[in-house]
């Protein structure tokens, strides 16, 4: 039986195998809004934590089948992040003290105080408050400090980098344009990572994944009793990121209302918690990114021109991935990389056709999309290189044929067959350097020239041999 008292950040399991001490707990519950679900049973409540999630546990000690000592001990195995609370009569303590030495936050002596319960309940849930907090900031500080290079070496990456080194060094806002898939969050966590910014949190918030009360929540927090549910103060994504960088990802998802308070918090670089009148100050940089044409939703009326101004101080537009196909290859092998490390799978590299169906694809998915295809073609491959066959069957109808610049790009303007040759020669050999990473003698020997040779046509062709790495 589930009760949904309200707008209750934490959720609450209570087991006990007599209806009339479950009825006590979910009245006590009730009269302060929390969200709970009932368990007449150890056996019942495993199978209620196998479909939902629940941070807190109240359950009897004394109960027949599964008692609560073992129940415990089954949640504390699968369950590690949950609460657990004993409830006990007087003669049980000892057992009651066992249990939390196997993990238990504490426990509960029939009768006790309904007061004393919620005192405890409230204590366990500004303790998951504050480690979850502690968690995110972890995550999005090692994220942002393991910034690794973004691939690129055509002139349309180029000026990306280039940009971001620029921009960087301000505190300018900056607007992140681009198909689903192209990079827009490393581009923003690139832009912080090379700030005088860089020590200081990174925080991420989807816009387009909550819904217009919790975004607001989400972006500014609120006060215990801002409303049902709000059982304790809550700092939001702008105090998180405060002295560091706040990544509004699908920018043109939110709200008209959220649009105004949003537009202050950046103008004004105050704010207010949800229930407070108290006006908090905020050094934060915003980094935006939408898949969307602003401009147009502006004219539509669909977002606030003052706003999408103030976002759009400064555009980065990562190209799409159909536009940058001389990095395939360098994606196509990083993604190899990672992925057979992972997997433990000892694959050396691509064949031949399986790289010209990679290259040729058009990726209307972007980087992340190839990501996916690699991270299948790992998984399902046989032997010790990925073959056409490991592909997904979108990529792997394409024609064969190695895909040459100014070739199979342009089918419409011909070029000298001189041209064409060296051309295809350069492709040739970029890629036999990636698959040997770089190593020179071992990418002469597997093509089947003279390591001399090849040295020359390097350098004739003024490529780059040592081994590219990173994820964009």
């Amino acid at each position: 039986m589930r009760h949904n008292t309200g707008m209750s950040e934490n959720r609450i399991l209570i087991v006990d195998d007599s209806p009339e001490n479950l009825e006590l707990l979910a009245l006590l519950l009730e009269r302060n809004g929390w969200e709970y679900d009932m368990a007449d049973s150890g056996r019942s409540a495993i199978q209620r934590l196998e479909e939902r999630r629940y941070d807190l546990v109240i359950t009897d000690l004394m109960m027949p089948e599964m008692n609560g000592l073992e129940l415990l001990q089954r949640l504390k195995e699968r369950w590690s992040g949950t609460e657990v609370v004993i409830v006990t009569a007087y003669g049980s303590i000892p057992t009651a003290i066992e249990a939390i030495k196997k993990g238990a936050y504490s426990y509960l002596m029939r009768p006790f105080e309904p007061d004393e319960v919620a005192l405890m309940i409230r204590k366990i849930f500004e303790l998951l408050k504050i480690r979850s907090e502690n968690t995110m900031l972890r995550e999005e500080l090692s994220r942002a400090r393991g910034f690794e290079r973004i691939v690129g070496k055509g002139p349309e990456m180029q000026k990306i980098f280039q940009m971001i080194d620029t921009v960087a060094q301000t505190n300018s806002t900056v607007l992140v344009l681009g198909e689903s898939g192209s990079g827009k969050e490393l581009v923003a966590r690139a832009i912080h990572q090379k700030s005088s910014r860089a020590s200081q949190p990174f925080i991420k918030v989807s816009c387009a994944a909550l819904p217009e009360g919790l975004l607001e929540s989400e972006l500014f927090g609120h006060e215990k009793g801002a409303f049902t549910g709000a059982v304790s103060e809550r700092k939001g994504r702008f105090e998180l990121a405060n002295k560091g960088t706040l990544f509004l990802d699908e920018i043109g998802e939110i709200s008209q209302a959220v649009q105004v308070k949003l537009l202050r918090a950046i103008q004004e670089r105050e704010f207010e918690r949800i229930g407070s009148s108290k006006t908090l100050h905020t050094d934060t940089r915003i980094i935006s990114a939408t898949n969307r044409n602003l401009a147009d939703e502006v004219e539509k009326g669909g977002f606030r021109a003052d706003l999408y101004y103030r976002l759009n101080v400064i555009t980065i537009e990562p190209p799409p991935l159909m536009k940058r196909k001389d990095d395939i290859p360098l994606l196509v092998y990083h993604f190899l990389e990672k992925y057979r490390t992972e997997t433990s799978k000892d694959i050396s590299g691509v064949s031949d056709d399986a790289l010209s169906k990679l290259t040729s694809y058009r990726w209307p998915g972007n980087v992340r999309e190839l990501q996916n295809v690699i991270e299948r073609a790992v998984v399902l491959c046989q032997g010790n290189r990925i073959e056409s066959i490991d592909l997904p069957d979108a990529v792997s109808s394409m024609k064969d044929g190695v895909t040459v610049p100014g070739v199979n790009e342009e089918p419409t303007r011909l070029l000298p067959l001189k041209v064409a040759k060296s051309r295809w020669e350069k492709t040739y050999i970029e890629r036999a350097l990636l698959r040997f990473d770089g190593n020179v003698t071992k990418t002469a020997q597997g093509i089947g020239i003279a390591r001399k040779n090849l040295q020359e046509k390097i350098k004739s062709y003024e490529i780059g041999v040592r081994k590219e790495t990173g994820d964009f």
